[in-house]
């Protein structure tokens, strides 16, 4: 698989040792040689390490199993998960989910990835709705495009979004980049 192809959560091996994508970003400065920077995880050890690979160079992808989980509570051991077909339960510690959980609400099903039977990423949708809980007010005649307020969303999770949004209301989230895509 080329490195442009990568996405947050695959699974990769480099130097024989397995590896979990937690942030992507494909780079081109200036006038030089464009460029991926990776955020991997260790899948033994759970350290993370930046990672720098040219643009279009041949990475070896390992593919895991994967299963529909439905997101059941957090605790203080960590993120518990049940598995929609033989109901086990599994819990995903911190360093797993990493900033990825203010997108899932209760009661959401999302895929876990297991390698060898541990669990070792989750893979989000594109996009999530959830409901605004906080918000200020918006500004009447306020008409310029651009203009964006901060809201909280019902999972904790805080974002930008425009004026017109108000508290109540269903919104679509960008789970790539954290951004107002639309409303539900």
């Amino acid at each position: 698989m080329k490195s442009n192809d990568l996405r947050p959560g695959m699974a990769i091996k480099i130097d024989g040792t397995l590896y979990s994508i937690t942030q992507f970003t494909h780079v081109t400065p200036g006038n030089l040689r464009a460029f991926v920077a990776l955020k991997i995880r260790n899948v033994a050890t759970g350290a993370i390490f930046d990672k720098r690979l040219r643009s279009g160079e041949e990475i070896e992808q390992v593919d895991l199993d994967k299963r529909a989980m439905e997101y059941l509570f957090s605790d203080s051991s960590g993120h518990v998960f049940m598995d929609t077909e033989n109901f086990e339960q599994v819990t995903l510690p911190n360093d797993l989910v990493g900033d990825m959980m203010p997108f899932v609400k209760p009661n959401t099903v999302i895929l876990v990835l297991f390698s060898e039977n541990k669990p070792v990423s989750f893979e989000l949708p594109n996009v999530v709705e959830l409901e605004i809980t906080d918000t200020a007010p918006g500004i009447k005649g306020a008409t310029v495009t651009n203009q964006l307020k901060e809201a909280v969303c019902e999972t904790g999770l805080k974002i930008r979004v425009p004026p017109f949004i108000e508290i109540g209301e269903k919104v679509r989230i960008n789970t790539a980049d954290g951004s107002y895509n639309s409303r539900a």
